[in-house]
């Protein structure tokens, strides 16, 4: 299996870059993990909110491999718990996707080029969740859903 993880924003705080480095650590002895960040871009500079999104939107696209099952994190998406993401993981991997990407979009949101790219859509839940922690659940869960796909412990 294979992820990659698409981001806007860079950590920035000392403590999200730890708690993103810890989960990426454990989850490689299961998956290839790749992050990759994309400059957030000033809606002031660019023109407007929807120029932001739409230059934010076209290096994200640029960001997630052609053949990738693109997964896109919205509050809009399908919710799925720890085991439910992990049987959906392993659906794929049986079907054969096993280049999966995750799409964490900035704060206003992504572009609809982006959304019509998606393969399928993602939810933690109706809050709303800093990109910085999002990125964090989303490592975390990843790395859950792993262990239970294994029938391995996980260590809280």
């Amino acid at each position: 299996m294979r992820f990659t993880i698409v981001a806007v924003g860079k950590l920035k705080e000392r403590f999200w870059a730890d708690a993103c480095a810890e989960y990426l650590k454990r989850l490689q002895p299961y998956a290839r993990t790749e992050v990759k960040e994309i400059a957030d871009i000033d809606p002031a500079r660019a023109g407007g909110i929807e120029a932001a999104r739409t230059k934010e939107g076209a290096a994200l696209l640029a960001a997630v491999p052609a053949s990738s099952h693109m997964l896109l994190l919205a509050i809009d998406g399908k919710q799925r718990s720890s085991t439910g993401l992990s049987q959906r993981l392993d659906a794929l991997g049986l079907a054969g996707t096993s280049d999966l990407s995750f799409v964490i979009g900035g704060s206003d949101g992504v572009s609809d080029a982006v959304r019509a790219r998606a393969d399928e859509t993602l939810s933690f839940g109706s809050i709303t969740l800093p990109h910085n922690l999002a990125r964090v659940v989303l490592l975390e869960q990843l790395y859950r859903a792993q262990k239970i796909s294994r029938g391995e412990p996980y260590h809280k």
